[in-house]
């Protein structure tokens, strides 16, 4: 596990994106609900990880807006004021296949509360990052916060959503530019490329990335695991380990919580002086940190929904 610095606790986190509903429709046809949004996952699997974590978010005060402030609270996450002032809390559908794959579509409105001001990490992605009018405002945050603060990127891409590639491509390039962590999955590549792309191809496209301006860039890879280039420009991948899928909803919200903590706790994360010190971070504080998130995304996909698991589930030390 990452080695911590003990001369200070883990920096506070600050969740920026979209919070809603998932509507669930089983392979047979069956139908349940359940809270999530990208954002909204990473910030209650680093609040279940033991990290102070504050979103920032956009949801409505009728009943599916009701049981995301409860989830929320009962994670421990804490809420920017004006977060719940959504017309309507939005709704994502799930549709599972035999396998518990699942393909989405969506029924949201995202705008973005009066941030507080920073005190550690910022983490965004997925469609709050991208969806307008929000987007400028988080892209704006972004900006201001990476010159004294790191800041996490996960594109989360959703073609359905996204009509333009190119321009969805360029969009999702200026928030690469201004993060220290970059995290996607290999259908996001793979769609933002075009066309099929192989392990090889895949590590070139993480080292673009890192040119831009991250310190790491990381793709999980399903089954296979995760392949990352570090802050040395080595290329490492790790394995997953074998597990009975239920469904994958959350996972890769899951890997980026558990990878976020993993580098939490290893102080490299939060402001100027972890930024400068993840720059220079050796492989094997930041591959302790890959294999927490690829831990954390196996425990969630042997679960029904978004689950996320715990500093016990995975065999962690508690938080300092």
């Amino acid at each position: 596990m990452p080695r911590r610095r003990r001369s200070a606790p883990p920096a506070p986190t600050l969740v920026i994106g979209e919070s809603l509903v998932d509507v669930v429709v089983g392979a047979d046809g069956q139908r349940s609900e359940h809270v999530g949004g990208s954002p909204l996952n990473v910030a209650v699997g680093l609040a279940r990880l033991d990290h102070p974590v504050t979103l920032a978010t956009h949801f409505g005060r009728d009943a599916r807006g009701a049981a995301i402030g409860e989830h929320l609270a009962a994670a421990g996450v804490a809420l920017v004021p004006g977060s719940d002032r959504a017309r309507d809390t939005s709704i994502a559908t799930a549709t599972l296949d035999g396998s518990g794959a699942a393909t989405y579509t969506f029924d949201l409105d995202w705008r973005l509360p009066e941030l507080p001001e920073v005190g550690g990490h910022v983490h965004t992605g997925s469609l709050g990052a991208l969806l307008r009018p929000g987007c400028v405002d988080v892209l704006s945050a972004m900006t201001g916060a990476a010159r004294a603060h790191t800041i996490s990127y996960d594109p989360n891409c959703r073609p359905d959503l996204m009509p333009d590639r190119d321009a969805a491509r360029a969009e999702i390039e200026r928030r690469i530019a201004v993060s220290d962590v970059v995290k996607a999955s290999d259908e996001d590549i793979t769609w933002l490329a075009g066309r099929p792309l192989d392990h090889n191809e895949i590590a070139d496209v993480l080292r673009s990335w890192r040119d831009l301006g991250p310190a790491l860039a990381v793709c999980t890879l399903g089954a296979a695991g995760a392949l990352a280039i570090l802050p040395s420009g080595r290329r490492i991948q790790l394995r997953a380990p074998r597990v009975d899928v239920v469904d994958t909803v959350g996972a890769g919200d899951s890997f980026m919580a558990g990878l976020l903590s993993g580098l939490l706790d290893a102080g490299l994360l939060g402001g100027a002086e972890p930024k400068a010190r993840l720059r220079k971070a050796r492989g094997r504080v930041v591959s302790a940190a890959i294999e927490r998130a690829v831990d954390a995304a196996a425990r969630t996909v042997a679960h029904a929904g978004a689950h996320a698991p715990s500093r016990a589930d995975l065999g962690v030390d508690a938080a300092r």
